[in-house]
């Protein structure tokens, strides 16, 4: 079964989180992540995965009257929004839930594990069911 496994941030406080990691907590973020990524590919189960970035880097579009695109700078709504994902193959939902912990266990500033949500989708073969 696919999952996407989500992590969100508020995109008001991006900045201000990202500022709080120092160089080492950067690296540890990164060394966790990378871990986690080796481990998912190695068992077969990675499909994807990718870290995004952060609200500055958003544009918003809706089609015009004409049918072009209107683009505007920003998320499209306040709150939360997709930092990185992961696209996964696996066997159970339990084991998405096992990834989605890790993966909130990251360690933040000063190391210590985030605990951040972090959501699972499930991505049914057909849509409609």
């Amino acid at each position: 079964m696919l999952y996407m496994i989500q992590m969100n941030v508020d995109a008001g406080q991006w900045d201000s989180v990202m500022s709080s990691y120092d160089q080492d907590d950067m690296q540890a973020m990164f060394a966790h992540m990378e871990a986690l990524n080796q481990e998912l590919t190695s068992a077969g189960e990675m499909v994807e995965a990718r870290g995004l970035g952060g609200p500055g880097l958003v544009k918003t579009v809706r089609a015009g009257s004409d049918g072009k695109p209107q683009i505007t700078e920003g998320p499209a709504v306040q709150g939360p929004i997709l930092a990185g994902y992961w696209v996964v193959d696996v066997k159970s939902p339990e084991r998405a839930y096992e990834i989605a912990a890790r993966a909130s266990a990251c360690p933040g500033p000063g190391g210590k594990p985030g605990n951040d949500p972090v959501e699972v989708h499930a991505i049914p073969e057909d849509p409609t069911a």
